[in-house]
């Protein structure tokens, strides 16, 4: 057992080292932060399907403790004035769980492997990039329907928890699709935010998940996952048709999502790493010269 603590101590004490590494020897501690990234973006593209797919079906199961307690939350001080604050607190245990736990969520899959496919936009890596898409949301949202058919259905909760989970989820089905696609937007891209942190969070990972994902729940923003859980329980119980499920949530929260995560964060992430290459490299060449 001993032996087995030192090995796990050495590891993380040689990843430290090798990103330390990294930074005296790239241009820009984002360009090492970037790297780091894009390694595992590449990995992640290249793993087995089926792998992926368990991954993100138990992610999707993980993130109903963020429902879960948000709901607990809600039916104990949501009456209470600031109550949202703390609230927002249960948001965020969904997210510490996946994250930790190294599982598959979707929002984290629009730049992670982004930044690979970017670096080298082959057909082949956007193929691989669309299979991981697809796999890692679907996965998701089977995980996220198991979820909100069990909270429904159980005889596990008391009728005002109940009544909070009915009250969260009809709170989101209040915003127009427009709405839904914009609070999206700010959401994706905390999220890849978040992501972008972590490298660098070193032992303060929880804080910086805690932070930004309450951030997430307070700022009253959609997500594909989580919201995904809140609006299939409406579902299950008759609340709403399976059809408002598809639209105004899940289309316009899906691309909100990857707009913010990919096509906002992404892109501008990749694009100061590349001045830095070219700056470097233009003084490499004066250096030679």
């Amino acid at each position: 057992m001993e032996e087995r603590k030192n090995e796990k101590h050495y590891d993380q004490h040689q990843q430290h080292t090798d990103h330390n590494d990294d930074e005296n020897e790239l241009p820009s501690q984002a360009m090492a932060t970037h790297e780091l990234i894009r390694e595992e973006g590449a990995k992640e593209l290249e793993r087995d399907i089926w792998a992926l797919l368990c991954s993100a079906i138990a992610a999707g199961l993980s993130m109903s403790a963020s429902f879960l307690a948000k709901g607990v939350f809600h039916a104990e001080i949501g009456h209470l004035p600031g109550g949202i604050l703390i609230e927002s607190i249960g948001y965020t245990f969904g997210f510490i769980i996946v994250i930790m736990a190294h599982q598959q969520l979707f929002t984290e899959n629009t730049i992670t492997p982004v930044l690979s496919v970017m670096q080298k936009p082959t057909a082949n890596n956007l193929i691989l990039l669309m299979r991981l898409w697809a796999v890692v949301l679907l996965g998701n949202l089977i995980g996220t329907a198991i979820a909100a058919w069990a909270f429904g259905y159980m005889p596990v909760f008391d009728p005002a928890i109940q009544q909070a989970f009915h009250d969260i989820g009809m709170k989101v089905m209040a915003n127009s699709p427009t709405q839904m696609f914009a609070k999206a937007v700010i959401s994706g891209w905390i999220v890849a935010t978040m992501v972008w942190m972590l490298p660098s969070a070193g032992n303060t990972k929880i804080l910086v998940i805690f932070a930004m994902t309450w951030l997430i729940a307070v700022a009253d923003t959609t997500h594909i996952v989580v919201g995904t859980i809140e609006i299939l329980y409406l579902v299950f119980t008759g609340a709403i048709p399976w059809q408002e499920f598809i639209w105004p949530f899940a289309i316009p929260t899906l691309l909100g999502n990857i707009c913010g995560g990919t096509f906002i964060f992404a892109l501008l992430s990749h694009a100061q790493i590349r001045m830095d290459m070219q700056k470097d490299s233009s003084v490499t060449v004066e250096k030679s010269s």
